[in-house]
């Protein structure tokens, strides 16, 4: 009987059977060598592209979310590390002592990534609130805001503390602000003052104090945008030199409207340069009418919560260079309605069951200027009736139509940003998104060939 066996170490492997041998190497086809293609040159991503797609993901009603983006993105490489933390520092919230420490160390200017990081900073926000145990320093605060010598837009929040026993949750507004809290002494002042020149402030205020806004007001004669609410200001007296700033946006909204003597000081150099005016809470007829008066021939956007008297109309028609007009209540006056500025390209108003809404219809139908209508719809106004003819009347005329029936959704939609920067905006769609990207990658590309 014969056997089978394999032969190593040879160059042929032979298999014998009555002694007969058959050469295994001429069955089989010789293997094609193995010809690796060469890699391709990995080509990097521009970390401008890395920056539009993670800056256009910003939405300002999921800032939670979007800052989870920003932590993950940095975890990919180092180039994404870079981008990612600067966009994270683009906003700083600061509370406590604790968080300034952190952040001081952070933006440490003796060091490459700490300038980069300071530099990243072009807004803040800080809270001094005298009840903290561990709150923020009027000097740490000063300090704070010196390391960012690109800031533009700072928000300052005071608390008062309140005497023990009156400090009451639930208490009425005019017993809250009975809070003490100390003025900012010459020091914090002063570093304040060596810091960044900021175009936009907003300030708030429960407590007492009446001298810290004017204190800020001050620092800062670059000031363009001013926003302030809380405490209603007032001036200690009526020798106080005007305030020095010529704004172009004020948003105010106080517990109690403030004298016209104060809204004059503050806008004596403003006549020329206001162009959004917000007023969170409805002005008295005197305050519409003064500011109409002084202002109306140069505002651009003006939002009040309601105009729907003869008086309100008449005030705000002085205002014949509206490019945007906002109003939270559903009713407005028919006077107003069939008045609305033909330069009109923005309008923002609440429908309900009796709002005169056939005037807008025909404003839409005659205007050639609109661009965006956002209704605000409050109970009852889905039933309205003329509801149908406003949507066929933007749609004929091409007008975007914003629909909400949440008010916070609603003031979000209609704020804009308070200092325009055309590297960071406030919101952008998916398509803008995908648009920019491909213009980057086109660009890009375009340069390499």
């Amino acid at each position: 009987m014969g056997y089978l066996g394999f032969i190593f170490g040879s160059s042929t492997w032979t298999t014998t059977k009555h002694d007969v041998e058959v050469d295994l190497t001429t069955r089989y086809a010789p293997k094609r060598p193995i010809i690796r293609q060469p890699k391709p040159p990995s080509i990097p991503v521009p970390m401008e592209i890395v920056m539009t797609i993670l800056e256009s993901a910003y939405d300002d009603q999921e800032v939670v979310a979007y800052n989870a983006l920003l932590k993950n993105a940095a975890l990919v490489c180092k180039s994404w590390s870079n981008v990612a933390q600067k966009l994270l520092f683009r906003h700083v919230t600061l509370s406590t002592q604790t968080a300034y420490i952190a952040f001081q160390g952070a933006v440490d200017r003796t060091t490459a990534r700490g300038r980069m990081l300071g530099d990243s900073v072009v807004r803040m926000k800080v809270v001094l609130d005298q009840k903290q145990p561990y709150r923020l320093s009027h000097r740490s605060f000063a300090r704070a805001v010196s390391l960012c010598p690109n800031l533009y837009e700072l928000g300052v929040a005071l608390f008062g503390e309140g005497a023990p026993g009156l400090d009451i949750i639930g208490l009425p507004d005019e017993s809250r602000m009975k809070r003490s809290v100390p003025s900012f002494d010459e020091t914090t002042l002063a570093i304040l003052r060596a810091g960044p020149q900021i175009s936009a402030l907003q300030f708030s205020n429960w407590s007492d104090n009446s001298d810290s806004l004017l204190q800020l007001l001050d620092v800062w004669p670059s000031l363009a945008s001013l926003d302030i609410s809380g405490t209603t200001p007032r001036l200690p007296n009526e020798t106080v030199a005007p305030f020095p700033c010529a704004l172009r946006e004020l948003r105010t909204n106080f517990q109690a409207s403030p004298s016209v003597e104060f809204m004059r000081w503050l806008l004596h150099n403003s006549r020329e340069s206001l162009r959004v005016l917000d007023l969170a809470r409805q002005p008295a007829p005197d305050m519409l009418d003064f500011l109409a008066t002084e202002h109306g021939p140069t505002l651009e956007s003006l939002a009040l919560p309601t105009c729907g008297t003869h008086e309100g109309a008449v005030s705000v028609l002085k205002c014949t260079a509206l490019r945007e007009l906002k109003m939270e209540s559903a009713w407005a006056a028919p006077m107003l309605l069939r008045g609305l500025p033909h330069g009109l390209q923005h309008l923002a108003f609440g429908v309900g069951a009796d709002t005169a809404l056939q005037h807008i219809v025909q404003a839409i139908k005659k205007s050639d200027e609109l661009r965006v209508v956002t209704m605000q719809v409050w109970h009852g106004g889905e039933r309205h009736p003329y509801l149908p003819n406003l949507r066929i009347a933007c749609a004929l005329k091409g007008v975007e139509l914003r629909q909400t029936n949440d008010m916070p959704a609603f003031r979000v939609m209609t704020r804009g940003d308070p200092v325009p920067s055309a590297s960071y905006p406030r919101t952008r769609s998916i398509n803008n998104v995908l648009y920019m990207a491909s213009r980057a990658m086109t660009k890009t590309s375009t340069t390499d060939i």
